[in-house]
């Protein structure tokens, strides 16, 4: 029996996908947060335990990694304790070793996996001595099938229609840093950054969908009806997927959604405002919004 793990969105989307893909293996389940919606959309009703319990009756654990929730450090830690064997998988391409930091305590798994060459790059340069393990992104192979059928079955692309994906920025921050700002910018400065400069591009809007992040409440952007005259909707129950596939640019920050987006052979632009952190995504065909601006 394996121990699954997992809280946040972005690792939770990654493993449920490898573990949907695992015909001949079974798994026990502690999930919490974004994670429990994500694993019960593609593996149906589950059995959800404590991560204690999951520990323990398992032969060994596989987490996702989290910034909003310490379950996933705290199974490792225990695992350890137990002397049975963990593996993290890594989502994303920045912040390897703070995962695995709470209260300047460092608390690392056996080993660790990767989805993609350039993460694997990173991790082997930060974890000397840990395995790292590259294994297949079934979550993008899985999008990537998706997005044809979509293509195949009803192209409802409209020209000049904005999906805008947001990201809970603020409160990462906070977590890691202490300090909302940590890295020059915020989801409300960076999404008040492209409103305010949208006539760089140099299109006629029909539409600017909203796309809340799955921990966030779903009115929290709903101030910029108030504070912008733009077409702004917001995404209404849709998948990721049929967001992106209804919509001709895709703009974030750098969620993972901006990669999903060049996969789906969309125009894909970075938000990010001045002074803040390059965007960490690794894609060199995502736009930079700033040099948009400055050719204006």
């Amino acid at each position: 029996m394996i121990g699954i793990i997992s809280h946040d969105a972005g690792g939770a989307e990654i493993l449920s996908s490898y573990v949907l893909h695992q015909k001949n293996l079974k798994f026990s389940y502690a999930l919490e947060g974004p994670a429990i919606n994500i694993f019960e959309q593609k593996l149906g009703s589950l059995k959800i335990e404590n991560y204690q319990k999951v520990v323990k009756q398992s032969s060994k654990i596989l987490c996702s990694t989290s910034w909003e929730s310490n379950l996933e450090f705290n199974a490792i830690k225990l695992s350890n304790s137990f002397g049975k064997y963990s593996v993290a998988l890594l989502d994303h391409w920045v912040n390897y070793k703070e995962r695995f930091i709470r209260l300047d305590q460092i608390i690392l798994p056996n080993a660790i996996w990767v989805s993609d060459s350039i993460a694997k790059d990173l991790a082997e340069k930060i974890f000397t001595n840990n395995p790292i393990r590259l294994i297949n992104n079934f979550f993008l192979e899985d999008i990537r099938k998706e997005l044809n059928l979509n293509r195949l079955s009803n192209n409802i692309a409209t020209t000049s229609s904005i999906l805008y994906v947001c990201e809970p920025i603020r409160k990462h921050a906070q977590l890691q840093h202490g300090d909302e700002t940590y890295w020059g910018y915020t989801e409300e400065t960076a999404l008040r950054y492209f409103l305010s400069n949208i006539d760089s591009l140099r299109l006629v809007l029909e539409k600017i969908i909203i796309r809340s992040h799955p921990s966030e409440s779903k009115n929290k952007y709903h101030w910029l009806l108030d504070e912008f005259r733009l077409p702004i909707e917001f995404s209404n129950g849709k998948s990721l997927v049929e967001d992106i596939s209804a919509s001709d640019i895709i703009v974030g920050c750098e969620s993972m959604a901006l990669v999903v987006g060049l996969l789906a052979e969309k125009r894909v632009i970075s938000s990010i405002p001045p002074g803040g952190r390059g965007c960490s995504l690794p894609h060199r065909d995502i736009e930079i919004f700033q040099n948009i601006v400055h050719k204006k």
